[in-house]
């Protein structure tokens, strides 16, 4: 699972991530507002963990322009106050979790799991983009009148792209999240992947596209 952490207390983010890594997580730490922005718009996040006391943009700032474009990744807000108001401001801002500070790390890690849990919980069973959909149970592309059965790794790949469609995701993002961090496979391996694909929306005459920007990476979009 990889998360985004944004604290500019450096000490406490330091220890953060050291917890989140020993356990497992992949974290990109950043320590203000815009820069947590850069990052959740340039990369694909299970989970944000946002601070709301920051310089350039607060933690509510950042979390409005998230909703606002469409960002759903769900978010964790931290905060040294603990007043109720706070909390609603959030909630409301669209917040999945609130957690005051200071907390012990038990609870911190409890919370994070919970919020992961309640992502995979609201996921739907039919994906779409533009003319296509995506069945999570039965596997299936299709334009409504068409559909392929897509193999394994075809179909992970694909759902990957529609969960995070105008999000670009590097090479190496999509070969952790389809191969896994142990496989053998090689960077070339994501483009094969990714061409099978494309072939697979020109049969179904799609009106979207995985397309590519250099050295950032593919995302799925409507074609204009």
């Amino acid at each position: 699972m990889k998360l985004l952490y944004a604290e500019d207390e450096k000490s406490m983010s330091e220890a953060v991530v050291d917890i989140l890594t020993y356990h497992k997580y992949i974290v990109d730490a950043v320590y203000d507002g815009e820069e947590a922005l850069d990052y959740a718009f340039a990369e694909s996040y299970d989970g944000i963990i946002l601070d709301i006391m920051m310089p350039k943009k607060n933690g509510f700032e950042v979390l409005k322009t998230l909703r606002q474009k469409g960002i759903n990744t769900p978010v964790l807000l931290l905060t040294a106050k603990s007043e109720v108001e706070d909390r609603i401001i959030g909630l409301d801002l669209g917040a999945d979790d609130y957690l005051p500070k200071p907390f012990a790390m038990g609870e911190f890690l409890a919370r994070v799991r919970a919020m992961l849990r309640r992502k995979e919980t609201f996921t739907p069973d039919i994906l779409k983009c533009g003319n296509i959909s995506l069945n999570m149970q039965s596997y299936e592309l299709s334009n409504g009148n068409q559909a392929f059965v897509l193999p394994k790794l075809e179909y992970q790949l694909m759902e990957i792209f529609m969960l995070n469609q105008g999000i670009y995701l590097s090479s190496e993002d999509l070969l952790v999240k389809v191969w896994g961090y142990d496989a053998n496979a090689e960077l070339g391996t994501v483009w094969v992947y990714i061409s099978y694909l494309r072939k697979r929306l020109a049969a179904l005459d799609a009106n979207v596209a995985i397309t590519a920007k250099r050295n950032v990476g593919y995302t799925l979009e409507v074609a204009p």
